[in-house]
């Protein structure tokens, strides 16, 4: 006999089957992430390059001021290079400066001069004294190495021959010519009595005085010269007193101008006073005193503050350094006129941007730079100044090839030069 339960149990486990197989359903496994893309390699950076630049000027002495004043030009012409990142062969260029003391001393000149040579600078600006510049110029063109001076005016800087010297401002030929005829025409002097620090800028600049004053017409009634370290006058200046000159004019620098101006005052001799760049500058002012009002100076170069880029350098340099004394301003243009030849050169060896050099155009901080064959700056300008109420007061420029550039805007009191 047949179970009838039989067919319900069959029923009974085909449902639990099928409920087994409907229990759990695995569900199908998320796909992987794609890895991101990698990260595209930096680029790698550009090899560098350390070019040295050397400087050198009085940084102790007398005429530190002024010594100081250039370095500090062209340390800040080193910072606004380094700014701009330049290039030069491929690699990003720093540049440093090196500066050195000559101590306004021939010898010592020459000492750091080779000095700086040894260190493998690729150029040098200075010397700020004429006499300090000469004999080392003859070190720098046996490295074969550019030499710029942004003060030294002696005529006989360029006149060497020497193809890796060369100068930023007017020489004392172009000076002396100006100083001597502005004596005679314009200060009405027909006795001339000259004074000079027998250093090579202020002999050389009174000696060019002397011939421009006799050609004009002026009799030179004395020549008398002292030392650039010497702080007593009176016994010259007597001898000139009893000369009974219009003018006196000296050759040297404000360290010395600034005492013979009080001792001409004391001595109560009436001449107008008058002198070159190094001592056309604010520290007469301050040594001199009220004895300096009146004095008619002159500057190888035009007013800062009447050149299209110099009001910038005047707020920038003040800024950081403070007053400016004379030069720096042709310091600064130095350093960029060999940092400009370096690049069309696309070289910081002096081999071989050495040549570039002597085709400068560069428009400066201080006007148009171009050099003659010398290596004098092309259409040099002189300035004439007169101190009036303790500043330096534009009477007249000469020459320059910015002198008529744009309507000149309030600018701070033009820094005067100085020299050798």
């Amino acid at each position: 006999m047949k179970d009838a339960r039989i067919p319900g149990v069959l029923i009974v486990l085909a449902a639990s089957v099928a409920m087994i197989g409907c229990g759990k359903k695995e569900e199908p496994k998320a796909a992987a992430p794609a890895p991101a893309p990698a990260a595209a390699p930096a680029p790698a950076p550009k090899p560098e390059m350390v070019v040295k630049i050397g400087h050198v000027a009085p940084l102790t002495g007398p005429i530190a001021h002024l010594g100081k004043d250039n370095e500090n030009g062209a340390r800040l012409a080193v910072d606004d290079a380094n700014a701009k990142k330049l290039e030069i062969d491929g690699k990003v260029v720093k540049f440093e400066l090196l500066g050195e003391d000559d101590q306004a001393d021939p010898k010592t000149g020459t000492v750091v001069a080779q000095k700086l040579v040894d260190a493998k600078v690729a150029g040098v600006v200075g010397h700020l004294n004429s006499g300090t510049t000469i004999p080392a110029s003859a070190i720098y063109n046996q490295a074969g190495l550019p030499q710029i001076s942004p003060s030294a005016t002696n005529p006989k800087y360029t006149q060497q021959g020497f193809n890796t010297t060369f100068r930023v401002m007017a020489n004392d030929i172009q000076q002396g010519s100006v100083v001597g005829s502005y004596a005679v025409k314009d200060m009405g002097a027909k006795k001339v009595a000259i004074i000079d620090d027998r250093t090579a800028y202020g002999q050389g600049l009174a000696d060019e005085v002397e011939k421009a004053a006799k050609a004009a017409g002026a009799n030179i009634v004395a020549r008398e010269f002292t030392t650039d370290k010497a702080t007593d006058f009176k016994a010259i200046l007597t001898k000139i007193k009893a000369k009974n000159p219009d003018v006196i004019f000296l050759g040297g620098m404000d360290a010395i101008g600034g005492p013979m101006l009080k001792q001409i005052k004391e001595l109560g001799i009436k001449a107008k006073f008058t002198t070159g760049d190094g001592g056309c500058s604010p520290e007469l002012i301050k040594l001199a005193g009220a004895a300096s009002e009146g004095v008619i100076c002159t500057q190888a170069g035009l007013p800062v503050d009447k050149l299209p880029n110099g009001q910038k350098f005047v707020e920038d340099f003040t800024k950081k350094y403070g007053q400016i004394q004379i030069y720096s301003p042709y310091s600064y243009d130095a350093v960029m006129v060999l940092v400009d030849a370096m690049k069309r050169a696309n070289s910081a060896d002096p081999v071989k941007y050495l040549p570039e050099v002597g085709k400068t155009s560069y428009d400066g901080v201080t006007g148009k730079v171009e050099f003659d064959e010398k290596g004098d700056i092309k259409n040099g300008a002189i300035t004439v100044f007169e101190i009036k109420d303790g500043k330096l007061v534009t009477l007249k420029s000469e020459g320059g090839t910015v002198a008529a550039a744009a309507a000149p805007a309030a600018a701070p009191a033009a820094a005067p030069e100085a020299k050798k």
